[in-house]
């Protein structure tokens, strides 16, 4: 595995739908694949970088994708980017990976996309792990949201993003404490923001998937911090209330990134979920 900048670069997927999408592969063992959430600069490794190599040690084999549009992975500016489109990079990326069963973790737009896939290939997916996944709440409901209404203020005013502002969306949108939002991470983001065009973002679909969720037949595992600038509260009652194999953690001083600012509490609760149900 090489390094582009400061990320590292893995494998890529020829998807049958004539895109590439990047993953890293690493380790052995039942597979546990992570799908990141959207947002200026974001991939697979950005996002869980504390997470994957905890379960790598534990003896699963990780698969970190990046979503189409995002990373390392195509950017079409030529096509829209409903969520049936990420579910199908990401089920064909698997393919090409053979992988045939897997336990998913995503986390917002990847937590949207975990449920995509649960509710299209129940046969693919073991056991869920999302935290504050999209597809819970109505749009406007997004759009008021002051962590939301950052986003879409810092990508869509056409002004260049400074490493500052980028910083500060990071601290104030995403995170309960500021000391999360380090330079390595804007770094990181500003990187794959310089390689990214506007378009996925603009043309991102995430329907409201929450009639659908008494289909689904795994166990999920859910994560939601009481400091959630991003995703609306009603989100936790949609899970609760209709998902029925649930186990939901409710984590106080804990923005949209449970997985970075609570890393070890996070990961533990992961390998008690994949070890024991």
């Amino acid at each position: 595995m090489g390094m582009i900048g400061r990320l590292p670069e893995g494998q890529y997927a020829d998807c049958a739908n004539g895109y590439r999408i990047h993953y890293l592969d690493e380790g052995q063992g039942e597979v546990v694949v992570f799908l990141h959430g959207s947002g200026p600069g974001a991939s697979g490794y950005s996002n869980f970088k504390g997470n994957y190599p905890t379960l790598v040690e534990a003896g699963y084999r990780c698969i970190v994708p990046d979503h189409i549009g995002y990373g390392f992975s195509d950017k079409p500016d030529d096509v829209d980017h409903p969520l049936s489109f990420f579910v199908e990079c990401i089920k064909q990326a698997l393919d090409v990976a053979g992988v045939e069963r897997c336990t998913l973790v995503g986390n917002s737009l990847g937590g949207a996309v975990a449920l995509g896939l649960a509710l299209e290939y129940p046969a693919l997916v073991d056991k869920l792990i999302l935290m504050a996944p999209g597809g819970l709440s109505e749009l406007p409901e997004y759009q008021a949201m002051p962590g939301m209404q950052k986003v879409f203020q810092v990508f869509g005013s056409g002004e260049p993003v400074t490493h500052e502002v980028m910083k500060d969306l990071f601290a104030t949108g995403l995170m309960y404490d500021a000391k999360y939002a380090t330079d390595e991470l804007v770094e990181e983001r500003m990187q794959i923001m310089q390689i990214m065009n506007g378009h996925v973002m603009a043309t991102m679909k995430i329907p409201n998937l929450v009639d659908r969720f008494k289909e689904l037949q795994c166990p999920v595992l859910g994560f939601w911090g009481m400091d959630e600038q991003m995703m609306p509260e009603n989100g936790i009652m949609a899970m609760a209330k209709h998902i029925r194999n649930l186990r939901l953690i409710l984590v106080t001083e804990c923005g949209h990134w449970v997985m970075v600012e609570h890393e070890d509490m996070f990961n533990r609760a992961c390998l008690d979920f994949l070890q024991h149900g």
